[in-house]
């Protein structure tokens, strides 16, 4: 698998399809939307590389295909490896010994990187910074691999262990300040929670896999004037904007970060009080982007994620975005039609068409949010 080239950091795409792993996406599509990460990020891809492995491999990969990805590098001038999955630290020490110079990362290293290039509020930040170094902290030890390659000797018999333990240290240290950080924003948060309560404004919340629309959605609602490009995780940071209903009823509506397959844990837990904000809402549009294959299986990992945060979804709607993309000859009833077979939605939850970017549909989401507010 060969892609487009363009003049940017080389890097090539490794994911393995291991026996009874429990994935939504298909190696294939997994691949694909690695490379559309890897691309958020500024990255050149040059090629992947895949395969199936029936158990656990030290390395990653198998013998073969370690070989092969070896002479992959050498001919393509690849200067970072990025893998499909979240590499244990001993899998990233294996690799980098292997691959020697190259630089090896993982798709929660690329996410984590593009998460850090994103945020913009205090919050956000500190919420980053803290799941780096919870990310770090258990592979500090292939830091210090190059002492190793020193044969032993004068000089090597201590300092890198002496090294390794300072830096956990320290980074322990960072990781308590952080907490107490975003603990003191939080119960800020939190007062600010009980007021909106006290007040009686309804909240409703958007949710959706990334790049699906959300931002633009809120725009078009509210001209909220938040940045939306066609990039995976473009928005970050919460933002809450006033929408005015058809009954002249004034609520708030709340865009969140972006979900994806396989969200890094250490993700999930340092945005857990910000992705909780979702459970204190009165509703909740899920925004689905129904011009891509795979929407029915990224309908199924945001409702997995807002199942173990605890978040009740019975007011939801499913927004079915994107709509100006369909075939220009497609009618709302056809996309109707159509959206059974995109999307498994058997429990009765109300489902809108409507293109965020041309405004298609959008009196109608008005009209829907107001009545599951009123129900």
């Amino acid at each position: 698998m060969v892609y487009t080239k363009q003049d940017t950091e080389r890097v090539l795409l490794v994911g393995v399809d291991l026996y009874g792993s429990k994935t939504q996406l298909s190696i294939q599509d997994s691949i694909e939307e690695l490379r559309e990460l890897a691309l958020s990020a500024g990255a050149e891809v040059i090629g992947a590389l895949t395969q199936k492995l029936r158990r656990y491999s030290h390395y990653y990969l198998g013998q073969g295909k370690l070989e092969e990805l070896k002479e992959l590098i050498i001919e393509n001038s690849i200067g970072t490896v990025i893998c499909d999955d979240e590499l244990d630290p001993n899998q990233q020490q294996n690799l980098e010994k292997v691959l020697e110079k190259v630089k090896v990362i993982d798709r929660t290293a690329l996410i984590l990187d593009i998460f850090a290039s994103r945020a913009q509020t205090r919050e956000g930040r500190l919420q980053v910074e803290l799941a780096q170094h919870e990310y770090l902290l258990p592979r500090l030890a292939g830091q210090w691999s190059h002492l190793e390659r020193l044969g032993g000797g004068i000089g090597t018999r201590g300092p890198g262990e002496t090294q390794i333990e300072t830096d956990r240290r320290l980074i322990r240290n960072r990781i308590i300040k952080l907490k107490k950080e975003l603990k003191s924003i939080r119960t800020h948060r939190n007062l600010y929670r009980e007021r909106r309560r006290r007040s009686g404004v309804d909240v409703v919340g958007l949710v959706g896999y990334t790049n699906a629309g959300k931002s633009t959605l809120l725009n078009t609602l509210t001209k909220a004037g938040v940045a939306a490009e066609n990039k995976l995780f473009m928005t970050l940071d919460p933002v809450t904007r006033k929408l005015q209903l058809p009954n002249s009823k004034q609520i708030l509506i709340t865009d969140t970060v972006g979900f994806i397959q396989k969200l890094p844990t250490t993700l999930v837990a340092a945005f857990r009080a910000t992705l909780e904000e979702i459970g204190e809402t009165s509703a909740i549009l899920h925004v689905v982007d129904i011009t891509h294959p795979n929407a029915a299986q990224h309908v199924s990992v945001v409702t997995e994620v807002l199942q173990n945060l605890g978040v009740d979804q019975s007011k939801s709607i499913i927004i079915l975005n994107k709509a100006d993309l369909l075939s220009s000859s497609a009618s709302i009833e056809d996309i109707s039609i159509l959206a059974p077979t995109r999307i498994d939605n058997d429990d009765g939850t109300p489902v809108n068409i409507v293109s965020a970017k041309n405004g298609t549909g959008i009196s109608e989401l008005l009209n829907s949010i107001q009545i599951i507010l009123e129900d």
